[in-house]
């Protein structure tokens, strides 16, 4: 690939490690407020009765936190690059193999499990939402108020992030942009941050739960896909690794 301009590559590690980190600290950063307030506005609005709401806190979603599933990928690869920093292509070509596949194996677990989490709350959500009237109180206590401007502040400062990540790579190495498979990676993380805050918007607050559930159930799906790309991709590279080993020997 050329010389690789070690400080943009660093700084771009950087970047995707401050979007891992806010994401997987959103549940501590948005949500957990007082919302009874709000949740009664929005329902009167709506023309529910909701009687009263006392002591109702915001929920955090999961939504953004499921992102992390995906930037996980855009992390480790990253992490790869700035390896060949400080290794040889031989040592970094046996280690990268085999590292990937426990990588992918363990991101597939994750996401399997997150998967299923993720489909049992939202089959409870609309179960209760659908319940009228008892079942439709018992989801407005418990999600009937999300944290919206919240939520899109975070999510506008790791899209931030994602960008100047995608820039410091291409400024650390131009030819980046002929590696369909990171160029791909750049996208998916890219839409999937807009379609988040595309979801939150698009339904009256009350049900914004339910679509950021959604939201984090197609997460983990894509996850899943690109754990699976990465599993198929570390075999080549393992392969070759035990060729050249036995060669040597």
């Amino acid at each position: 690939m050329g010389e690789l301009r070690k400080p943009f590559l660093l700084l771009a590690l950087l970047a995707v490690a401050l979007v891992v980190g806010l994401e997987l600290g959103s549940s501590l950063l948005t949500g957990g407020g007082e919302a009874g307030g709000a949740l009664l506005t929005s329902a009167r609005d709506l023309g529910v009765d909701v009687g009263d709401v006392g002591g109702i806190s915001e929920p955090s979603g999961r939504g953004t936190g499921y992102l992390t599933l995906i930037d996980m990928v855009a992390l480790w690869t990253t992490g790869l690059f700035c390896l060949s920093l400080v290794l040889s292509d031989r040592v970094q070509g046996r280690v990268q193999g085999v590292a990937t596949l426990v990588f992918s194996i363990l991101m597939l677990l994750a996401s399997l499990v997150l998967l299923v989490i993720a489909f049992v709350e939202l089959t409870v959500m609309v179960s209760l939402f659908l319940a009228v009237p008892f079942g439709t109180l018992a989801y407005l206590a418990l999600w009937g108020f999300f944290p919206v401007g919240e939520a899109s502040l975070l999510l506008g400062l790791v899209l931030l992030l994602k960008l100047v990540w995608g820039g410091l790579l291409l400024l650390a190495q131009p030819r980046f942009l002929q590696n369909k498979g990171l160029v791909l990676l750049v996208l998916t993380t890219l839409v999937c941050t807009v379609v988040l805050e595309f979801l939150h918007r698009l339904v009256p607050v009350i049900l914004v739960s339910i679509l950021d559930d959604v939201g984090a159930l197609v997460f983990a799906v894509v996850a899943i896909v690109w754990g699976l790309v990465l599993l198929i991709g570390s075999i080549p590279a393992i392969v070759k690794a035990v060729r050249v080993t036995a060669t040597v020997r």
